[in-house]
């Protein structure tokens, strides 16, 4: 009997040490999440997607020590952006946090507070979820993690066996600008590509060279957080995104469902499982990263993230079905409209054509033309709206002005293999009629299938949200 009840007894501790030791081995290989994440930085605006004015070599490094994406997607706007994100969810499935200025419901599971229920120690500094009053939602932080004044401070806190999840959000390269900053840092205006939904002058370019010098600033803070990783021995077990909210800040561009407000940089790494040099065409999106981070902590996704685990695609475990569209949304940006109403459109993106519904053509795309002292208030002020707005009668500036402030049709439609700048609509074009069909078809399947509240052109209530 004693016998017995000694073999329990060391059974039980055998088995109690094995636990104990499997856990603490888990959480010593748990990967720490570092996402790294700039406000308003669009593709393709990065060294290593052949932009040779702007230099981005941590960028770069991450994304040829991993894994860079070249059809990378998001909303065009911050805080529903930011939201998505976390949540791994659709901005019109997550109530009031499809606006800016709105907030964030807690009862959305968020993949930085699953972390932390796991041990994870979280963290953000800068720009976190926003903006938005996040105390709205339930939160007593910000949804991304307490806040730090930086990385250093977070990271001299933690031990060696804690694994960390931290979110740097860095406010460049949004407006203002110190104008002239581009050219004064010995960039040259003639070098500038300008995008061929601006007009080319040198007012635009040199504007540019501006947005460009603030990308390479957050690049450069970029480097600092890699150093530290580096010198604790911690880079290889960390997974790192680097990424931008939405597109750049320029007419046509950001709080646009065209590529130049959706489309933004993206590069993962996790040298102790990713494989270095990987390219990826496929379409993703930001509804994507958190079942991924959630996936690399072995930690169970909720049903509510609708988003796909990237993991076993960046690794080679195993190959996964290849998306071949990507989805696109808009609702309020800024209170630039009388009755603080927005705009609200959805969008389908294939390799070869972008379909858009705007489902309230009577607004004003860009915001009222005049509201109190704001003209066209969802386009960020610039030395480039103010020029297009100056002169929007000149023959050489009208056609870019009216693609940016005027009014829009119901639907547009774009051939990507002849218009990659998305400039001619052509949904009226007769030998594009099944085309349109088919997308058109597709978007609805996609709103329903989401429980979109614009199905059947619904969905007014949203605009009751609060605009905080």
């Amino acid at each position: 009997m004693r016998k017995n009840r000694q073999t329990g007894l060391k059974a039980i501790f055998i088995l109690g040490f094995l636990t104990f030791f499997m856990a603490e081995t888990k959480g010593q290989q748990a990967p720490n999440i570092l996402v790294l994440i700039a406000d308003d930085w669009g593709y393709p605006n990065a060294g290593v997607y052949g932009d040779n004015v702007v230099h981005t070599p941590n960028f770069d490094r991450i994304a040829k020590q991993g894994i860079l994406f070249t059809k990378a997607f998001t909303t065009p706007s911050c805080s529903p952006s930011r939201a998505s994100l976390l949540t791994g969810q659709w901005p019109h499935q997550l109530e009031e946090g499809v606006h800016l200025k709105g907030f964030l419901n807690k009862k959305f599971p968020n993949y930085v507070e699953l972390l932390a229920e796991q041990g994870y120690v979280t963290g953000h500094t800068k720009k976190g979820w926003g903006p938005g009053t996040y105390q709205l939602g339930g939160y007593e932080h910000n949804p991304s993690g307490p806040r730090y004044p930086d990385f250093e401070s977070f990271f001299k806190n933690i031990a060696d066996d804690q694994p960390f999840c931290f979110w740097f959000g860095s406010h460049d390269p949004h407006r203002p600008y110190k104008e002239g900053s581009g050219v004064k840092s010995g960039k040259s205006i003639a070098d500038v590509k300008v995008p061929a939904f601006l007009p080319d002058n040198a007012v635009v370019r040199s504007d540019i060279l501006d947005y460009y010098d603030e990308i390479e600033r957050f690049d450069s803070d970029v480097g600092k957080i890699l150093l530290i990783l580096e010198a604790a021995g911690k880079l290889d077990n960390t997974l790192i995104v680097i990424t931008g909210d939405n597109g750049m800040p320029f007419p046509r561009a950001k709080a646009n469902l065209y590529d130049a407000g959706t489309r933004v940089p993206l590069a993962i790494s996790w040298p102790a499982r990713i494989k270095s040099g990987q390219l990826c065409p496929d379409f993703v999106g930001f509804i994507d990263l958190a079942p991924t981070f959630l996936a690399a902590a072995d930690i169970q996704i909720p049903d509510a993230m609708v988003g796909t685990n990237l993991l076993p695609f960046m690794t080679g475990e195993k190959v996964v079905a290849r998306r071949d569209k990507m989805f696109m949304e808009r609702e309020r940006h800024a209170r630039v409209r009388e009755g603080n109403v927005g705009y609200p459109s959805r969008a389908i993106r294939t390799n070869d054509f972008l379909y858009i519904r705007n489902f309230r053509p009577d607004r004003w795309p860009a915001g009222d033309p005049e509201f109190g002292s704001v003209r066209f208030g969802d386009i960020d002020k610039s030395p480039t709206k103010d020029y297009m707005m100056t002169h929007k009668d000149d023959s050489e500036v009208a056609p870019f002005f009216e693609r940016a402030f005027m009014k829009r049709p119901v639907e547009e439609l774009y051939d990507l293999r002849v218009d990659p700048d998305q400039l001619t609509n052509v949904v009226d074009v007769k030998r594009y009629a099944a085309v349109r069909r088919k997308l058109r078809k597709s978007l609805d399947r996609w709103m329903e299938e989401t429980d979109d509240p614009r199905v059947d052109n619904g969905g007014d209530y949203l605009e009751d949200y609060p605009y905080q």
